[in-house]
């Protein structure tokens, strides 16, 4: 080869690794995600802390942290975020309003960790007793949609006692001064009033009467349908996340490194996390993926506490409207197929 011809194919290949180093850049800028999550205890938050999700799936992923379910799904809906954890509230009012995404695991049952408490000397040991009485509960939350459907159990009208709208650090101060006989709450505040109180009836007694409350993780439709393989290992992580809890949790003491972990990610007190943990109950996969939770479409656990929860929301003016089928925001796909995976 000559001179002239040495130096053309020399052109020809740095052009060549150019393009290549280019394509490769566009496959790098690809596998970025980003996942919102809110300051929850949850098992989850281990595999965050130790990048167990980047090693699984290959992604850079950019942790948000966000301080509602509410504000996480706005952040879904402007295409900021991908994935993200927020409360069966939330989620109904998002899918309510056209947001395209998909419920693909439950986090939690919220199960005991969310609680009506009547107050010592209020007077209540029967729920008949909450008639003329005052209590504290935060409106428009899966608390409030829970309050009155325990009424509605019980065969009280709203309107036969006080309810007041009330942030759960107000509900922990009025509880104090006496100014309420009782209150439908979540931790750290559950925790303080129940110290003065007693539990009349939890939140995973509800959910068993067929009106579930949880949180859970979504993902925009179109990522997920896009690269469902990330779904899957994703899935898969977070299973085995909650998997370690279930199988030991005694173990998960407040000097234990999953527990420091959690506090690394979440903040408060180490002695706080096992207590809050025991509160709630984590699906295993063959649970999530079954009638109880993600499975048989319209008449599935998830599609139907969605459905319940959007109507409550819309009885209170918070959704315009109705979804005519929620079953299409759920999916057990990614849970069927992490199970599948070696």
């Amino acid at each position: 080869m000559n001179v002239k011809g040495f130096r053309r194919s020399a052109v020809y290949l740095t052009v060549l690794i150019s393009i290549l180093l280019m394509l490769s850049a566009a496959v790098a800028e690809d596998k970025e995600i980003t996942i919102g999550y809110q300051l929850v205890y949850n098992p989850w938050k281990v595999a965050i802390a130790n990048g167990e999700f980047e090693k699984a799936t290959g992604y850079k992923i950019n942790w948000r942290k966000f301080d509602s379910g509410s504000k996480v799904i706005t952040a879904m809906a402007s295409g900021d975020v991908h994935i993200a954890l927020a409360g069966s509230s939330p989620i109904a009012a998002g899918v309510s309003r056209g947001i395209d995404m998909q419920l693909f695991w439950i986090t939690e049952d919220i199960a005991s960790a969310e609680a009506l408490v009547v107050r010592d000397g209020a007077g209540i040991t029967a729920p008949q007793d909450l008639k003329g009485k005052k209590l504290g509960v935060p409106f428009v939350s899966t608390t409030h949609f829970h309050t009155l459907f325990a009424l509605e159990q019980f065969g009280i009208q709203p309107g036969e006692l006080t309810i007041l709208n009330m942030q759960p650090n107000q509900i922990a101060a009025a509880w104090i001064r006496g100014d309420i006989d009782a209150a439908f709450v979540w931790d750290p505040a559950l925790g303080r009033i129940k110290q003065t109180g007693k539990v009349l009836i939890t939140s995973g007694l509800l959910s068993s009467w067929g009106k579930a409350t949880f949180d859970g993780m979504v993902v925009s439709t179109e990522f997920a349908e896009g690269d469902p393989e990330f779904m899957a290992k994703f899935v898969k992580v977070i299973a085995a996340a909650d998997a370690a809890y279930r199988d030991n949790p005694n173990a998960w003491t407040p000097d234990s490194e999953p527990v420091k972990a959690i506090v690394k990610m979440v903040g408060g007190k180490a002695e706080d996390v096992p207590g809050v943990l025991a509160l709630y109950s984590f699906p295993t996969p063959e649970q999530q993926a079954s009638c109880q939770w993600l499975g048989c479409g319209a008449d599935g656990g998830a599609a139907r506490a969605l459905k319940f929860t959007a109507e409550f929301l819309k009885a209170e003016k918070k959704i315009p409207s109705l979804q005519p089928d929620f079953s299409k925001f759920v999916t057990s796909a990614y849970v069927e197929a992490a199970m599948k995976m070696k």
